[in-house]
């Protein structure tokens, strides 16, 4: 049994085991409690403690950088202030400057409005006498193209009656006559020519038929110096002209070709009116060398003109050639020139070689003399030396010197100066 005395009335009490160890489980988880509270309590005080002096710190803290930032703020203020004032400054001398610059603008601008307002004046009056010419220039061109339109509309016209008169003139003339007429109308476009354009050409047909076929025309023309320079071959081929196996332009060219050949013509022109639908031949001139060399298909209408243009090449090829042939005879000149030049150097070289030698043969014999004089020279001043030597000596050379060992000269010389003596007293 345990005892346990009341802390308040001082009684006394008497509890088992299981009784004892519950008060003391009650008293110890009352204290335990009251313990744990007191703790809270100090900690929480404590707590707030902590919490009022982290506090104070973070505020004394955010007064210190409150202070420097507003210390640091005055002095941002300063400068800008500072710069400010500058920038003022400037300002008002930019001020200055632009109300002088406004000033001196003002004057050049009216300056400039007034030349401007001259150069209007004079472009305005320019502008008065193109506007003028302009309007003479238009009056002219529409004349111009009024002239030209009536002209063309005259060729025009011409054109239309040639045509019209070809038709009426094929329509009319019977086969043979056509094939015969073209042969006639092509001489007589030439023939209404030649004393103007072909004053020294030939043109007449060939009747040379040795070989078996024969052309309708040669033409041949030469230079001012009787030169040939061109010829061409001619043939003529209408309708009438065909067989069941010859029917078109190209069943006649292999056979003007060999004519051409053979009667030593540089060109061979079809003159037809084979396959009048054809749009190739209908064109113009037709440039046939492709398959025969310096070869033309021509309708009647390019007669002359085929004539023009291969006579004006072969007087421009002609031209070439003499240009060509002048520049051979300057190179065969070049070329006598550059022999005679080459002939000059070979003769003044084998000239040179030659005086070479004898000059080298001098030369040597003159270093030989030069060696012999220089040789001689310093022998002549041996003996220049040996006579100055001798001269010295000479002049060395005393009566008194001569008669040192001579007693009897002695005596004479003494005997004279005695003599000399007497007479001089």
């Amino acid at each position: 049994m345990k005892e346990i005395k009341c802390p308040k009335c001082g009684e006394v009490f008497q509890v088992d085991e299981s009784g004892y160890a519950a008060i003391v489980k009650q008293v110890r988880d009352k204290e335990f409690s009251e313990e744990i509270l007191n703790n809270k309590k100090q900690f929480e005080a404590e707590a707030k403690k902590v919490k009022q002096i982290v506090k104070m710190e973070a505020e004394r803290e955010f007064l210190d950088q409150l202070m420097q930032k507003d210390k640091e703020f005055a002095e941002l203020e300063a400068a800008v202030n500072a710069e400010l004032a500058a920038k003022k400054d400037e300002i008002t001398e930019l001020q200055n400057k632009l109300k002088a610059y406004d000033t001196d603008k003002k004057l050049e601008i009216a300056q400039i409005l007034s030349d401007k307002e001259k150069e209007l004046s004079k472009k305005d009056s320019n502008i008065s006498e193109l506007k003028n010419k302009i309007i003479l220039v238009e009056k002219e061109n529409q004349l111009n193209e009024k002239t030209l339109i009536e002209r063309y509309d005259g060729m025009l016209k011409l054109k239309e009656e040639e045509i019209e008169q070809y038709k009426d003139f094929k329509a009319k003339l019977s086969t043979k006559m056509i094939g015969e007429s073209l042969e006639i109308h092509c001489e007589n476009e030439f023939n209404s020519l030649r004393q103007t354009a072909f004053p020294v050409a030939y043109f007449e047909k060939d009747n040379d038929a040795r070989t078996g076929s024969k052309g309708d025309y040669i033409y041949r023309d030469y230079d001012e110096e009787k030169n040939e320079y061109i010829s061409v071959m001619f043939e003529m081929k209408n309708e009438s002209d065909t067989t069941s196996t010859k029917k078109k332009n190209e069943d006649f060219l292999k056979e003007l070709d060999k004519d051409r050949r053979e009667k030593n013509c540089e060109y061979a022109v079809l003159v037809s009116m084979l396959e009048p639908e054809s749009e190739l031949y209908n064109k113009g001139i037709v440039d046939v060398s492709y398959r025969y060399p310096k070869m033309y298909v021509i309708r009647p209408q390019f007669f002359i003109p085929i004539i023009t243009i291969l006579r004006n090449a072969a007087l421009n090829s002609l031209e070439y050639q003499k240009e060509l042939a002048m520049v051979r005879a300057q190179n065969v000149d070049i070329s006598n020139f550059e022999s005679e030049m080459n002939d000059f150097k070979e003769k003044f070289s084998r000239n040179y070689r030659l005086a070479s030698d004898k000059f080298s043969k001098a030369i040597d014999e003159i270093d030989k003399t030069i060696n012999y004089l220089q040789k001689t020279k310093e022998d002549l001043l041996s003996s220049a030396n040996y006579l100055r030597i001798a001269n010295d000596k000479a002049e060395d050379l005393t009566i008194k010197k001569l008669t040192k060992n001579n007693p009897t000269m002695q005596a004479k010389f003494a005997a004279l100066e005695t003599t000399k003596g007497k007479r001089k007293r």
